[in-house]
C-alpha cells in the first residue's frame, strides 16, 4: 500500500466521523433550546458560544460572523464551506478522498459516500435544513452510520481496515473530549458538578451528543457531572468513551507495526500506551482535582501528537524510517516513498 493511500483512507474515515459528530452535537443543542424558548439573544449566545469553543474553530468563526447566534453557529458548522470543518465540507472531503482510492474500497462504500455528498449539494437538503432541521441531521447521521456499517461488512481486515480504524477512533476520541469540555463553558448556574436544574439538562445533552444516553441509563447511575465524566472517559465497554477509543487505537497501531503488546516500536504506540495505562488505572478524583478543562486540554494535545506521529511514521517521509517487518508482510511489498501534502485537519 502506498503512503498516499494510507493517508487517504485515514482521513476519509475521520471526515465521516466528524460529520456524524457535528450532526449529533447541533441537533442535540437545538433540541435542548426548545426548553428555553424565552431566552434572550445574550443567553442564547451563552449556549452556542461553547459549541464553537469546543470545536476549536473560534478564530475561523469570528472572521466570518459577528455574534454566536443560533443561525450563525448552525450555518457555520453545517453548510458553510468556507469552514473546512463544517458538515458539508467534511462530507465533500470524505467523498473526494474516496474517489481517489476507489480501487481500495468496496463499490457499496463509494456509492453511499457519493449519495450523501450529492444529497448535501441538493436543493432538497437546503430546504430540509430550513424547514425541518432534525430530519436533516438525522439523514446525515443515518448516512454516516451506514458508511460505517458498510465498511465493517465489506472491508478485509488488512492495512486498509487498519488505517480506516485509526482515523475513525482518533476522531471519535477527540470529539468525545471536546463535547465533555463544553461543560466547562456552561452559563452561570450550570457550572461544575451541579446536579440540578439546567445542569442536568446540559449533562444529558452531552450524553446524547455522544450517543450515550441509552447506554448510560442502562447503568442505573444518576445523571450528574461526576458520573457523566467518569462514564465518557473511563468506560471500557462504551464505544465512544475515551478509554475504549484509545484501546482500539493502541491495538491497531500494534497490529500495523507487529510490535507485541506491552512494548512499543513507534512514538505513536508509546503515547497511546501511556494514555491507555492512565485511563485503565487512573483515579477520576485526580481529574477533578486537576480541573476537567486542564485535563481535557492535555488529552487533546496527546491525541494530536499521536496523529502527528502516525503521519510521520507511515505517510510523511517513511523512506527515512525503518518499515516494520509486519507492515511489509501485510502490504506485500515495500511501498513507494513519497512526501504528501497534509490535508485539512483541526
Amino acid at each position: 500500500m502506498l503512503s498516499r493511500v494510507a493517508n487517504t483512507l485515514y482521513w476519509m474515515m475521520r471526515y465521516v466521523e466528524r460529520a456524524d459528530n457535528l450532526a449529533r452535537l447541533i441537533d442535540v443543542n437545538e433540541q435542548l433550546l426548545l426548553d428555553f424558548e424565552s431566552l434572550d439573544s445574550e443567553r442564547l449566545s451563552g449556549f452556542w458560544q461553547p459549541i464553537i469553543l469546543s470545536t476549536g474553530d473560534e478564530s475561523a468563526f469570528s472572521e466570518l460572523y459577528d455574534e454566536a447566534s443560533s443561525d450563525n453557529v448552525i450555518s457555520f458548522l453545517t453548510e458553510d464551506t468556507r469552514n473546512p470543518n463544517s458538515i458539508f465540507s467534511c462530507i465533500g472531503f470524505a467523498r473526494e478522498n474516496a474517489r481517489t482510492i476507489r480501487d481500495q474500497i468496496s463499490d457499496e462504500l463509494w456509492e453511499e459516500l457519493n449519495a450523501i455528498y450529492l444529497f448535501t449539494r441538493s436543493d432538497e437538503a437546503l430546504q430540509l435544513l430550513r424547514e425541518n432541521p432534525p430530519r436533516f441531521y438525522e439523514e446525515v447521521r443515518r448516512s454516516s452510520m451506514t458508511v460505517l456499517g458498510i465498511s465493517v461488512s465489506t472491508t478485509a481486515r488488512d492495512a486498509v481496515w487498519d488505517f480506516m480504524t485509526l482515523g475513525r477512533y482518533l476522531e471519535r476520541a477527540d470529539k468525545t473530549t471536546r463535547f465533555l469540555d463544553i461543560s466547562t463553558y456552561f452559563p452561570k448556574g450550570a457550572e461544575g458538578m451541579d446536579q440540578s436544574g439546567v445542569g442536568v439538562l446540559h449533562w444529558s445533552a452531552i450524553l446524547s451528543s455522544c450517543g450515550a444516553m441509552g447506554a448510560f441509563r442502562a447503568t442505573g447511575l444518576e445523571i450528574n457531572g461526576r458520573t457523566v465524566m467518569e462514564y465518557l472517559l473511563y468506560s471500557p465497554d462504551f464505544p465512544r468513551s475515551l478509554r475504549y477509543c484509545i484501546n482500539k487505537i493502541n491495538a491497531t497501531l500494534h497490529r500495523i507495526s507487529g510490535a507485541s503488546h506491552g512494548s512499543f516500536s513507534t512514538e505513536a504506540e508509546r503515547e497511546t500506551g501511556k494514555m491507555l495505562a492512565g485511563l485503565s488505572f487512573g483515579d477520576p478524583a485526580d481529574v477533578l482535582e486537576m480541573g476537567l478543562h486542564q485535563y481535557l486540554d492535555g488529552v487533546q494535545s496527546t491525541l494530536n501528537k499521536i496523529a502527528e506521529e502516525v503521519f510521520k511514521t507511515y505517510v510523511l517521509v517513511p523512506e527515512e524510517l525503518p518499515v516494520p517487518e509486519a507492515w511489509e508482510e501485510t502490504t506485500g511489498a515495500k511501498e513507494t516513498k513519497q512526501p504528501l501534502q497534509q490535508q485539512q485537519r483541526p
